[in-house]
């Protein structure tokens, strides 16, 4: 079987539902259009960023990838210690949406790795290419070796490498194996794995109302306070699997109101610490399948 083509059981129909707050069409509207105006302000910066030092071009991407996340209305919620991440890691994360490109880019810029199909997605595809991005062809098992020699030459060269080794999107409920293949290029680069763990997370409708019942009844509506975390469940509406049309996603994330990603960045782990990709492979999906994973404290909202 080729490790580049899992398959999950998930699929518009049973795992991207929304049953919290929703936006009206004007303003769903105007976040979409928010957000593509931000993606194509990348597309046409993007050769005069990679200009820049790098310093300077890694906090201007920071800054973009999150512009883009707000854009189509979704709040940022990062755990763990705010720019860790050295260059020449490769940082691994479950699958769940399209968002979790620009979420990772804002908290990891990075050469992501990326099915070769995105080349031509709209904007996006040409801004992949801009970027760096190391494509796979999934359908040819034979390229396998020169992919995973492609990530190890930029893992040595200084590149920061992100990658979501589970192959294609789950719904966030629980997703599938890391593949090795991608772990053995950090061992052949002498390189760290940085796990990072993504969710998306929505106010349930009873948190709604308890939180308008502590606010009182002068609150008025989308300013309610935040419901505490028990009280939020996994966002279907940010889901992106099976054979979801982008544009189906991409109007269910700016009509789910109150939704929030989540990115934890998790404890680092020294490839050379491993006997084998395998290995590798299954501590770092622990790592990233753990939701009691104690880090630091810190935390900030957006």
């Amino acid at each position: 079987m080729n490790p580049w083509l899992p398959t999950s059981p998930c699929t518009p129909l049973t795992c991207a539902g929304h049953d919290g707050r929703t936006r009206g069409r004007a303003a769903a509207v105007v976040l979409l259009l928010a957000g593509c105006a931000f993606i194509l302000a990348g597309v046409l910066g993007a050769p005069f960023v990679l200009l820049l030092a790098a310093v300077r071009r890694e906090r201007l991407i920071r800054l973009w990838a999150y512009g883009v996340v707000r854009a189509f209305g979704v709040r940022v919620r990062v755990i763990g210690p705010p720019g860790a991440g050295a260059p020449g890691t490769l940082v691994v994360a479950n699958h769940i949406s399209w968002l979790d490109i620009p979420l990772v880019a804002a908290v990891f810029p990075g050469r992501m790795l990326a099915k070769s199909e995105i080349r031509n997605w709209p904007l996006l595809g040409r801004l992949a290419v801009v970027g760096g991005t190391l494509f796979v062809e999934r359908e040819r098992f034979r390229a396998l070796p020169a992919t995973v020699r492609d990530i190890a030459a930029a893992l040595r060269g200084g590149s920061r490498v992100v990658a979501f080794p589970e192959g294609t999107t789950w719904c966030g409920r629980g997703g599938g194996r890391f593949g090795p293949a991608v772990f053995q290029a950090a061992i052949d680069a002498n390189a760290t794995i940085h796990p990072v763990r993504i969710t998306y997370r929505t106010a349930s409708p009873r948190s709604t109302v308890a939180a308008r019942a502590v606010g009182g009844g002068g609150r008025s509506p989308g300013h309610e306070r935040a419901a505490p975390a028990e009280h939020t469940a996994p966002a279907g509406a940010a889901a992106f699997v099976g054979d979801d049309p982008l544009i189906a996603s991409l109007w269910r994330v700016v009509t789910a109101a109150g939704l929030t990603a989540e990115i934890r960045v998790l404890p680092q782990i020294p490839a050379g610490d491993c006997p084998d990709r395998r290995t590798l492979a299954r501590l770092a999906q622990t790592a990233v399948a753990n939701d009691s994973a104690k880090r630091s404290p810190e935390s900030f909202h957006h």
